[in-house]
């Protein structure tokens, strides 16, 4: 594991952009990485969730069938985001976010194709592996690049494209399907990647500030007693940790263990959860109010915990996060509707911690030289988790004709990792400089 070190970072890249932007160009990468995080909502379980009553319909097959090939496709779907994180690393994520979003576009499109199991399958490789895990790697790893004393609140910002999403597109992709068909909403959908994550990904993004003259953060003072060889400029200390180095720590495994406890157990309820709220006496339009308050509390829970991921200690976030999932998996088997709005809240809350939590951290306690390959592993077992947990609630309820068993199993897991999460310890507590994040 390299020491601390801070390096005297020289320019190697040019860029128009960069150099003749008003504002400074991390917040130009950030307002972009919104939009494109935004546009993840079609490979989203929220996204999928409201066109599954129609596929069910449509294609004549159980909800326990459409679970396990969800579940499959977003297992198989995951296993290309190790070497996505590693393009990434190599590459560039100008170059990686034009492939994948032009790759996206036309697996939404093939959505609206679908007429059996097989290709349904292959469209839920293609959209989990590239929404939900590769269009949100490249989104947020650019952001890492760009932002390393204010990543936390930066992250936050970020995953307000999801928030906003996740208050705005389950109404509208109703309303598509109302005019066009959940075929034809797939097929709008695919159109929005390509007119909007496509080219802006393209346009805007670019590699490590430091490579450009500029410096992360947004913040523009250069170093008056730099080395002579060309300009350079102050670099934020950091300690940059190989992927097999961080798998070696028992703060990788404990982090990884919480997000993917969440990332599963969040997932099997916004999965089933017209199906959840049906069982409680709501019918879909009052279901869909609960997108609502779910939204706003995940934009405050994303700018507040990113702010905090900047200061408080890691484990009592992870502990926060898992307890507040616990308090939604055993709200969910019971929601009167006047309950409905403190059911989204907490699940909110939950996804919000989650997305300031999960977004910055790896690159805070391993540095941004290897974060592609690093966080790619950890996306891997995280879309692995979402995978399994609509899964799991699919068979307790075939099995026992009610959620109650996976609610009730799913809610002492977390309560359990919660737990564990509270002995978090630095990575490597013998090096000084891990600041907040890199304290116990």
């Amino acid at each position: 594991m390299q020491p601390l070190e801070v390096p005297a970072l020289k320019p190697d890249l040019s860029s128009r952009l960069v150099d003749r932007s008003p504002v400074p160009y991390a917040y130009v990468v950030l307002l972009v990485a919104f939009v494109t995080t935004m546009m993840t909502v079609p490979g989203q379980t929220l996204g999928v969730s409201v066109f599954l009553d129609s596929i069910i319909e449509d294609l004549d097959v159980t909800r326990s069938t459409v679970s396990l090939l969800y579940t499959a496709g977003t297992l198989v779907g995951s296993f290309v985001l190790p070497w996505v994180g590693r393009f990434i690393d190599a590459r560039g994520p100008r170059l990686a976010v034009g492939l994948i979003a032009a790759a996206f576009s036309v697996a939404t499109v093939y959505m609206s194709l679908v007429n059996g199991l097989w290709m349904l399958a292959i469209g839920f490789v293609l959209i989990r592996g590239l929404g939900q895990g590769s269009l949100s790697l490249v989104s947020l790893h650019v952001v890492n690049l760009w932002f390393v004393r204010r990543r936390g609140l930066a992250v936050g910002v970020t995953g307000l494209g999801m928030a906003f999403a996740t208050v705005v597109f389950p109404g509208f992709i109703e309303t598509l399907i109302a005019g066009f068909g959940w075929r034809g909403a797939y097929a709008w959908l695919g159109v929005m990647v390509a007119v909007l994550a496509l080219p802006l990904g393209v346009t805007f993004f670019r590699d490590q500030p430091e490579r450009y003259g500029a410096l992360p953060d947004g913040r523009r003072e250069a170093v008056a007693d730099a080395p002579s060889a060309g300009t350079a400029y102050e670099a934020v200390p950091e300690r940059h940790v190989t992927l097999a180095e961080a798998r070696r720590t028992r703060a990788f495994w404990t982090i990884v263990a919480g997000d993917a406890a969440v990332a599963a157990f969040s997932t099997g309820l916004v999965f089933h959860h017209y199906d959840l709220m049906a069982q409680s006496g709501l019918t879909r339009v009052e279901a869909a109010t609960v997108f609502v308050p779910l939204g706003l509390i995940t934009a405050f829970a994303l700018l507040t915990g990113g702010a905090l991921m900047d200061r408080v200690r890691p484990r009592f976030m992870l502990a926060a996060m898992l307890v507040l999932q616990a308090a939604a998996l055993l709200m969910a088997g019971a929601v009167p509707l006047w309950l409905a709005p403190f059911y989204g809240a907490a699940i909110g809350l939950t996804q919000g911690m989650k997305g300031a939590i999960s977004g910055a951290i790896y690159a805070t306690y391993f540095g941004r030289r290897y974060l592609g390959a690093i966080r790619g592993t950890a996306s891997t077992i995280g879309v692995a988790g979402t995978a399994v947990g609509p899964l799991v609630f699919a068979v307790a309820l075939d099995a026992s004709g009610s959620y109650w068993p996976a609610l009730i199993g799913t809610a002492v897991v977390s309560g359990l990792l919660a737990a564990a999460s509270l002995t978090l310890k630095p990575p490597v507590e013998s090096e000084p400089g891990e600041g907040p994040l890199g304290a116990a």
